[in-house]
């Protein structure tokens, strides 16, 4: 046996001849070496210029891969029909049921690296075209595949499978919560990666208890139980946008409209309702056709998508890439223009012009990016210019703060057309409406892997404070904020009294609290640092 079983988990790579035989070890001249090392480092580009087959060569996986991992790189091209794991070599073989699903798996890898457990893996076509496992040798991996399968058929799996055990789905209805939400997740991104597993039906999307959440609903529970497995865990765009799924109660959705919030694909004569334009399929058709830098990269949070950014575990096939951006971008109906790459202006108006100030707009919209500049209109004081650090930080304050209540008056809140806001000539007084925040350092992100990204929320009645002095009270914050003008209906300190909660009577109060109140001098070099919280008291 030269060796080689003692290397081997749960199967070994065998000679063409050998695959056909069914006969294990009768050969110690394998044409093709099962070796991680091998001096041959093939590329995933180089798979194309092999012959395909519907068996896909995996090599370069991490240690401890399982094999639903390994499985899960396939499932989004078509049904799994075989499964050869060498974990001592750290590769496996993935058959899938026809070679035109091989043929599309490569050709979507070729474009984004697929990744397990944050390790790009390499695939190609193998010499062979199709895998004969002795099942003694293989059981477990067989009986995971025997478990998927059965799922993929609509029947019920088999008990051997252990842990990995799928039940049937109960329903096609998923309800998705997205965690850590740094960037908009709109309904067309969804609609994308979730149509991997099969034909979505219908979206609503919605907010509660301060998270943006989901019910999606496919053609097929068995796509639902698909879909779940895969995603349940993964993030959207690396480090945050992190998915948690489960199923609906429900089995059918009913929507009304057919707009940002809701979609039936099904019925595309359904109305936008809500007074909203309705959604112009052709806008998102076009946008996707070129839309290889709408989202870029924001200061190095997120990997560019050609590269296997977003899904950073075991799904770079999942990836929404930039199609899905461009899809968002459509769905919120913002121009291009400066939607990519450094600043991205944001248009504000109906503000109350007796009370805004670029101060009081630099620490709003701070919350959801650092803000670069901010310019109010000389001739229409009711309107300001933000300059954000980039477009993702331009969209991510205009869904959170669009239609929110400032200063007694709901502001609007859209993508400018201008690419930068200018500053007034050297030695022109323009009353004090426009400044430069580019070097201000209340800037909340400028941190790479701050834990600020992970802790952004919507607007919210309950606010989270940091940073407070050893011999602040409860009584001492309440009434620091009560002197703001708002009602404190509940207060909360976390167990070292560094951090609190502190709930006001509206979402209103708490906007004009965080203005007021954020980095007030709390003495003995303490600064206050408000934000919004998803939690209640």
């Amino acid at each position: 046996m030269d060796g080689i079983a003692s290397d081997v988990a749960v199967g070994v790579k065998r000679s063409s001849d050998e695959l056909l035989s069914g006969s294990l070890y009768n050969s110690s001249n394998s044409s093709v070496t099962a070796n991680g090392s091998d001096s041959k480092k093939l590329r995933v580009e180089d798979s194309m210029d092999s012959p395909p087959s519907r068996v896909i060569h995996i090599r370069k996986l991490p240690n401890e891969v399982s094999e639903t991992e390994v499985i899960a790189l396939g499932l989004p091209f078509g049904k799994v029909t075989n499964i050869l794991m060498l974990k001592g070599k750290n590769q496996a073989f993935l058959e899938l049921g026809t070679e035109e699903a091989a043929v599309t798996m490569v050709t979507y890898y070729t474009a984004v690296t697929p990744q397990v457990r944050n390790v790009p893996v390499f695939i190609q076509y193998s010499n062979h075209k199709e895998l004969k496992t002795d099942s003694a040798l293989n059981q477990r991996a067989q009986a995971v595949l025997q478990a998927v399968s059965a799922v993929q058929e609509g029947g019920s799996p088999s008990s051997a499978a252990g842990e990995s055990v799928l039940t049937p789905a109960p329903s096609p209805v998923l309800r998705i919560i997205i965690d850590n939400m740094f960037y908009p997740v709109t309904l067309d991104v969804l609609q994308q990666i979730f149509s991997k597993f099969g034909t979505v039906m219908k979206i609503i999307t919605f907010t509660k208890n301060n998270q943006f959440q989901a019910l999606l609903q496919f053609s097929d529970p068995v796509n639902a139980q698909q879909a779940k497995l895969s995603l349940d865990g993964q993030n959207i765009y690396n480090s945050c946008c992190t998915l948690r799924i489960d199923f609906s109660k429900l089995v059918n959705l009913n929507v009304k409209y057919n707009n940002d919030k809701s979609r039936d694909y099904t019925r595309p004569e359904l109305p936008s309702g809500d007074g909203q334009p309705p959604v112009d399929p052709s806008v998102a058709a076009t946008l996707s056709k070129d839309s290889t830098s709408l989202l870029g990269t924001p200061s190095g949070m997120v990997t560019s998508y050609s590269s296997g950014g977003g899904f950073p575990s075991s799904l770079g096939a999942i990836s929404p890439l930039s199609a899905a951006a461009a899809a968002a971008a459509a769905a919120g109906r913002v121009a291009l223009s400066g939607h990519s790459g450094p600043g991205g202006v944001l248009l504000v108006s109906n503000l109350n012009e007796e009370m805004v100030t670029p101060q009081s707009l630099f620490t709003l919209f701070g919350v959801y990016g650092d803000v670069q500049r901010v310019k109010i209109l000389y001739n229409k004081k009711d309107s300001a210019l933000i300059q954000m650090s980039d477009g993702n930080q331009a969209q991510l304050a205009m869904s959170h703060l669009n239609g929110q209540k400032m200063y007694g008056k709901i502001i609007r809140v859209t993508l400018s057309k201008h690419q930068t806001v200018q500053l007034p000539r050297e030695g022109l007084d323009d009353q004090g409406l426009t400044k430069d925040f580019t070097s201000s350092p209340l800037h909340r992100f400028k941190k790479p892997g701050s834990k600020n990204f992970q802790n952004i929320f919507p607007p919210s009645a309950t606010l989270h404070l940091s940073n407070i002095p050893e011999n602040v009270t409860e009584e001492d914050l309440r009434l620091l904020f009560s002197n703001s003008g708002g009602t404190v209906k509940a207060f909360k300190f976390f167990q070292d009294r560094k951090m609190a909660l502190l709930q006001t009577s509206t979402v209103e109060e708490a906007i004009q609290a965080l203005i007021d109140l954020h980095n007030y001098d709390m003495g003995r070099g303490h600064r206050l640092r408000v934000s919004f919280s998803k939690s209640t008291i």
